[in-house]
């Protein structure tokens, strides 16, 4: 089917023409919905005319969420040429891998980078442009708000198919691995938009204000188009900082925001959570992992029952499961270690190691439905090992309950076999986790001699409290036996998290495993 996205966003204009659609804080930027759809409009046809971008070229974005909000969906889905979204906090080696791997025409970067990047990007041929003034003239330079002057705002006519042509790239977060590069049609996205839309105790209104802290190019960017087309408000804060995050809620009445559970846990502990005013919240989503249901008690405790999980991926943009406020208030503790209850029009099958699906037991989560991608670009190994008959094999062991609540043991990477037993580090990190001392953990196998693989935990404890090694061993053997319980803890003072927040087992792990082999403690 073809469809004119500048037409759906022109329709938007006109229902919700003066609603604030847009604040970007740090650059003090606002605009309403007539001058948001004016603006991207104006940014697709700059491009077309301006910068020669089109079918099947690709641009690539290093920005951060205040200028990755203006070339998000609202404006790919307008043009013809394919964006890809890079993490503005990964790493300069991991961007210009990203460049090279996609080969785009050009690249929208943060002037603040243009010192270290220019030259690594011009030798790979791209036009650079820069989104705040440069502080000089170079060649191949050029700045954004020039080439959109005297750009028109007309409709740019562009129809694309919905399900065939590929308008978004992201990369994958590369937390068990390198990462890979998903691609995306507009009916993945508008897909995501209508998962949003089929909880029952529904939490975007049009009075949302919905503020993204994490990066937009990743798994914040996920609830952009239901704001939009509830005629909502998205706003943006660029830098990673809670206690910013704090003030900013209190300033622009914020009504909704995303985090990690990783950030939760210290949100609990700062200061600025009861400094500021943060009565407007209504809703905190959470994903990237299950909370610990201890946390979780002593999160609604203190901000009440506002908390949503999402299930979900980079390969499969609508949401899997939702655990949501009335969940919250009525789910056992099992439940509320859950990952959510499957969203309707989704296909979740529990699959055994050769693919079939089992009807009870844990395996892996295999999942269809319309927000899962047709593959990886440029890959085609990797499409073909990841995908099979429309479902997206997940790598997440996990199991159903009789109430259709999905539950997450483990990827298969990180489960540990330790003398012939299968353990699951989520397991035993929930377990450290209620320990009211401790405020993250990591469990990884490390090299044992006699068992293959034995626990062992990286504990990160709350500021000022102190707990031994001991004590915490003897809680995990309380509550889980000792075959899960670590044989050794060390304490550190900051865990491996990726530029989203996710604790990296991987790292912590290839410490242990560096110049050995893990192939003899694989067998099964």
């Amino acid at each position: 089917m073809k469809t004119n996205f500048a037409r759906l966003m022109g329709n938007l204009a006109l229902r919700f023409g003066d609603c604030e659609a847009l604040v970007n804080i740090e650059r003090n930027r606002r605009y309403n919905y007539r001058e948001f759809h004016s603006l991207t409009n104006r940014i697709v046809n700059m491009m077309r005319e301006r910068l020669q971008l089109r079918r099947g070229d690709v641009y690539l974005c290093i920005l951060e969420n205040d200028n990755m909000s203006l070339m998000h969906v609202w404006t790919a889905l307008k043009g013809e040429a394919a964006v890809a979204y890079a993490n503005f906090r990964d790493s300069f080696e991991e961007h210009c891998r990203q460049v090279e791997y996609m080969r785009p025409k050009v690249v929208f970067i943060e002037t603040a980078l243009l010192d270290r990047y220019y030259d690594a990007l011009r030798a790979q041929g791209v036009t650079l442009v820069c989104m705040d003034p440069p502080p000089a003239g170079r060649d191949g330079l050029l700045y954004f708000w020039d080439l959109l002057d005297g750009v028109a705002d007309a409709n740019p006519g562009v129809e694309s198919d919905t399900r065939k042509d590929i308008l978004v790239y992201r990369f994958t977060g590369g937390t068990t691995g390198k990462s890979k590069c998903a691609q995306y049609t507009m009916d993945n996205w508008l897909a995501c938009r209508d998962s949003m839309f089929m909880e029952a105790d529904q939490f975007q209104l049009n009075d949302t204000r919905f503020l993204h802290m994490a990066p937009i190019s990743h798994g914040s960017g996920f609830g952009v188009l239901a704001t939009l087309f509830r005629g909502a408000c998205t706003l943006t804060q660029n830098v990673p900082d809670l206690a910013l995050m704090c003030k900013n809620i209190e300033a622009e009445k914020v009504t909704m925001t995303l985090l990690l559970p990783t950030l939760i846990y210290r949100l609990l502990e700062m200061p600025e959570a009861t400094t500021y005013d943060l009565s407007s919240l209504r809703s905190i989503a959470y994903g990237g992992a299950p909370m610990s249901p201890t946390k979780l008690r002593q999160a609604r405790q203190r901000f009440g029952n506002v908390f949503l999980q999402f299930y979900g991926s980079t390969e499969c943009l609508q949401t899997i499961g939702l655990l949501g406020k009335s969940d919250h208030l009525t789910a056992t503790d099992a439940q509320l270690g859950s990952a959510g209850r499957i969203q309707p029009g989704v296909e979740v099958m529990i699959v055994d190691d050769e693919g079939k699906e089992v009807s009870s037991g844990t395996g892996e989560i295999w999942v269809r439905c319309r927000g899962v991608i047709s593959g990886y670009h440029n890959n085609p190994e990797g499409t073909a090992a990841e995908f099979e008959n429309g479902f997206w094999k997940s790598g997440d062991l996990g199991y159903l309950d009789k109430d259709g609540f999905v539950y997450l043991v483990d990827r298969k990477k990180d489960m540990v076999i330790t003398g012939g037993f299968n353990v699951y580090a989520i397991e035993v990190e929930t377990a450290l986790s209620s320990h009211p001392a401790v405020s993250m953990a990591a469990v990884v196998g490390i090299p044992h001699d006699e068992w293959g693989e034995a626990l062992h935990a990286e504990v990160k404890l709350k500021a000022g409290e102190e707990v031994s090694a001991e004590a915490l061993i003897l809680h995990v053997k309380g509550m889980l036996g000792g075959v899960k319980a670590p044989k050794t803890v060390v304490f550190v003072d900051a865990l491996p998290v990726s530029v989203v927040g996710k604790v990296l087992r991987r790292a912590v792990r290839d410490k242990y495993w560096k110049d050995r082999g893990r192939a003899a403690s694989r067998k099964r």
